[in-house]
């Protein structure tokens, strides 16, 4: 790795490990009250090896033994040691709570702040490699978290412990280890910012791993009905290989650490044992003293050594935090103003709007509109035209790079976004059904309607038909299998006409429906739309024939705009699209009763 590549994993390390800590703080209370258990843990631990120094000095000679004298120092050690074990366990918990709670915030934060995000950036990042951020990079940020703060606050309070306890037994012994302990924390450094960097590589693949995965399975039907079995399997294999060789790599080197530093302090331990043991002759330091100062040589060391076993773990936590502050810190959507509508009427201007998603590659250009209060608008044209960019605008799923969009004269861009998209009912082509019961997905929009009201809506949108039939009708658990496509779209149609919104969405909102179907719900539409602004995306007769003006869009622009019937006396592109059957227009046939 380049210097400048270890420089930058290392300043990465750092931030990130700050921002962290940003989260921690809110919980100082409890990271106070860990911090003075680890103190009073590790000042009793490193006491008992006074006292069994003590203990020890009381062998005087043979048949010469201060058994009562010894057996006071022991009293003490069990003491101790008891206090010393409650302690660490009330640490352990409080570590517990304050790590699972920081984790909790940061990944509450993250759903919160997708939410908020441009439809943009959603579009530009797949669904899995986001997945992956909120949940596996949030769970291996609380293993590392959890094992640093175990290994931490105690290893800290160990390693200034100890030397004040050995300064009181011996200066020159303590000030040797004193010396010769920056050689573990160059061997550590060295290693750790190699690790880094090589977790980032492991996260990234890990992403990239899931994303593949969710799309896969997602998509099996058609992967199968291609035959893209074999190259998805070379794809997910040629990341598979990819991540195992990062982990390799990251583990390999993160595993250098433990080894490397035990071996430093077992020379400073040796050094220790053989200094001390030359002492001992002139009266410099007892037999006691001297197990005493092995004894804490050995504590000294451990904390280096337990936290350079954690390396591995802090590292691979600390490139998974950088994923996730790297999803938080995206900007987010632009700042929604507090002014709200109500009592909307559905008059709706579009004036000189231009919109594109790529800053050199135009979509639409001067885009006009009227829409009068209730009037049906159906928007037609070939594939890319830019009629879904137009209701994604018109709902602020994007924001227009020109022009203004104003509903009762109202801006949109200076309305708040919930105020703004309940005003509208809105009916896609792609269904949405939650986790969740049949009430569930039909009462999104108005969350406090009755059975009555909800069962009212199904009949109206002929959903109640299929509902009915289900094992616990509106308390009936659904997944997003458990019903056809028809039947999904159904309730999707059901939703809206719980809400009776004043202005209307519908893109290719009968697409999944057969044509039966589609009459009746058409009927229910007919009804729905009386009165309110209705914005229909189609390619069917039955969704526009009805329409009161037709706009036919090409290249982002209306070039024709009226009537079917004026759009075809006119003899121009419209026309040229129900010749060439682009749009399916036939009179439709209603079933005898």
């Amino acid at each position: 790795m380049s210097t400048k590549n270890k420089q930058q994993s290392n300043a990465n390390s750092t931030e990130t490990l700050w921002k962290v800590l940003r989260f921690i703080g809110r919980y100082r209370l409890l990271l106070i009250l860990s911090i003075i258990l680890a103190a009073v843990s590790v000042v009793l631990q490193l006491y008992v090896p006074v006292l069994f120094g003590d203990a020890i000095d009381q062998v005087v000679a043979e048949h010469q033994v201060n058994f009562q004298r010894m057996w006071y120092y022991l009293s003490r050690i069990l003491v101790m040691v008891v206090v010393s074990s409650l302690a660490t366990w009330i640490m352990n918990i409080i570590n517990n709570r304050m790590t699972f709670r920081t984790v909790q915030d940061i990944r509450a934060k993250a759903i919160r702040h997708i939410q908020k995000l441009p439809l943009s950036y959603l579009d530009g990042h797949s669904t899995g490699d986001i997945i992956s951020r909120v949940i596996a990079d949030t769970d291996i940020l609380s293993d590392g978290l959890l094992l640093g703060f175990t290994q931490l606050f105690s290893g800290i309070v160990t390693i200034i412990g100890t030397l004040i306890f050995m300064f009181s037994k011996n200066f020159w012994i303590t000030l040797m280890v004193i010396v010769l302990t920056p050689l573990s924390f160059f061997v550590a450094k060295f290693i750790s910012s190699r690790s880094f960097h090589m977790f980032r590589k492991q996260s990234d693949a890990r992403g990239r791993q899931t994303a593949l995965i969710e799309e896969m399975i997602g998509n099996q039907k058609i992967v199968q009905a291609f035959g893209y079995e074999d190259k998805s399997s070379a794809r997910f294999a040629e990341i598979n290989q990819e991540l195992k060789e990062c982990s390799q790599k990251a583990i390999f080197y993160s595993s250098l650490t433990n080894p490397s530093t035990r071996f430093v302090n077992n020379v400073i331990y040796a050094g220790v044992a053989l200094v001390g043991a030359f002492m001992i002759p002139g009266g410099a330091l007892t037999v006691g003293g001297l197990s005493v100062l092995l004894s804490y040589a050995n504590q000294y060391m451990k904390p280096f050594n337990d936290i350079s076993s954690v390396i591995t773990e802090l590292q691979n936590a600390l490139a998974c935090a950088t994923r996730i502050f790297a999803l938080l810190e995206e900007e987010p959507e632009s700042k929604d103003p507090e002014e709200t509508i109500s009592d909307v009427k559905g008059e709706v201007d579009i004036d000189n709007v231009s919109f594109r998603y790529v800053p050199d590659k135009k979509l639409i250009e001067d885009f006009n509109l009227h829409a009068e209060p209730g009037k049906r608008i159906a928007i037609v044209g070939p594939t890319g035209c830019g009629k879904t960019t137009f209701i994604n605008l018109l709902m602020r799923f994007y924001d227009v790079t020109g022009g203004t969009i104003s509903i009762d004269g109202h801006p949109i861009n200076e309305i708040s976004r919930h105020s703004l998209r309940s005003s509208f009912g809105m009916v896609l082509q792609e269904t949405w059904i939650k986790n969740g019961t049949v009430r569930d997905n039909i009462n999104i929009g108005k969350p406090d309607a009755t059975d009555e009201e909800i069962i009212e809506a199904a009949k109206r949108s002929h959903s109640w038909e299929f509902i009915r039939r289900l094992p616990d009708k509106l308390d009936t658990m659904l997944k997003e299998d458990s019903l056809s496509q028809g039947e999904k779209q159904l309730l999707c149609i059901t939703r809206v006409m719980l809400c009776l919104p004043p202005m209307l969405i519908l893109d290719e909102a009968t697409s999944s429906i057969d044509t039966r179907t589609e009459l009746m719900v058409q009927e229910a539409f007919d009804r729905l739309m009386e009165g309110r602004t209705s914005f229909i995306v189609a390619h069917r007769l039955s969704t526009i024939r009805n329409a009161d003006e037709i706009l036919v869009m090409k290249d982002g622009s209306i070039i024709e705009q009226g009537s079917h019937e004026e759009l075809m006396a006119k003899g121009g592109f419209y026309q040229n699209l129900y010749n060439l059957s682009l749009i399916h227009i036939s009179e439709p046939t209603r079933p005898e009763p």
